[in-house]
């Protein structure tokens, strides 16, 4: 649509929510201060991640609670995804294939469990990756609680015999009966991770290494995912009104001012929000 909208004088601006919006600003922040920093070096090896998850705020044994249909969730779980693992294209047909687990760089340690989530690598080039940056790992990702991925094989092993033909009407049925059993309570309070780091190694030793970590939960302002996906939303509204893009198609922005200014605004509404020195915290 992007010609279509330049020649209406239309301005679009998409990916502005949390998972994709938040994640996207971080990306490009985390990849520029490398790219200016003194240790950027084409013999360097990178890492990144992106890991993002709305999660119970008070565990329950099924390490999970919806708040709007599970539906959505369960056709994830059936998209295929692609990532870079050991500098190669890692590929799987299934999610639960692909649980490792994330020790965060939250104060309190606490460790996730993380799978990819669908196709990583066009965001290469939206990140701006230069072409001679050799990337070891590159992954956008789903972050769940620790206990997850035993919680939901019951789950797993439906959606893997699901027969050709009944699959929607099967997964329709299943989101009716998660729905009852595991929906948010009123007043119950959710919460938002995301991690987005960027590691750079040179013979082993990692010479730079930078993470942003988010940590929300609902308070009496409302649900944690409601704030991190509509205040961005509206930071973008502004930012069209004020003439701030060009008419066509935008996915977030890639303005570093813009960038700094959202991600600065959007930290009153999230418990902690920090961008992490890593080696230095290891100092």
């Amino acid at each position: 649509l992007d010609q279509k909208a330049k020649s209406f004088g239309v301005v679009l601006v998409n990916e502005i929510g949390l998972d994709p919006g938040l994640d996207h600003l971080m990306a490009h922040n985390i990849v520029d201060k490398y790219r200016d920093s003194p240790a950027n070096n084409p013999k360097n090896v990178l890492s990144f991640i992106s890991y993002c998850g709305g999660i119970p705020k008070i565990a329950n044994d099924f390490r999970y609670k919806f708040s709007w249909s599970p539906y959505g969730v369960l056709k994830a779980l059936k998209s295929p995804s692609k990532s870079i693992k050991n500098f190669k294209e890692f590929d799987t047909d299934r999610p639960w294939d692909a649980i490792s687990t994330f020790a965060s760089p939250l104060n309190s340690g606490e460790i996730f469990e993380v799978y990819p989530n669908r196709n990583s690598l066009p965001f290469i080039k939206q990140y701006k990756f230069d072409t001679q940056w050799k990337i070891k790992e590159f992954v956008r990702g789903t972050l769940r609680l620790k206990g997850w991925a035993n919680a939901w094989k019951p789950v797993f092993k439906e959606i893997e015999g699901l027969e050709q033909g009944i699959e929607q009407d099967r997964l329709k049925e299943m989101s009716e009966k998660l729905w009852k059993q595991h929906a948010y309570a009123e007043d119950e309070p959710d919460r938002v991770v995301l991690c987005v780091s960027l590691k750079a190694e040179k013979n082993t030793e990692i010479v730079w290494h930078k993470t942003f970590v988010l940590d929300a939960w609902g308070d009496n302002r409302g649900t944690a995912m409601a704030r991190l996906v509509s205040y961005p939303v509206s930071f973008a509204v502004e930012e069209v009104c004020n003439g701030s893009f060009s008419p066509g198609v935008h996915a977030a922005t890639q303005d570093k001012k813009i960038i700094s200014n959202w991600l600065k605004n959007i930290k009153d509404q999230a418990q902690y929000l920090e961008l992490i020195d890593n080696i230095a915290k290891q100092d």
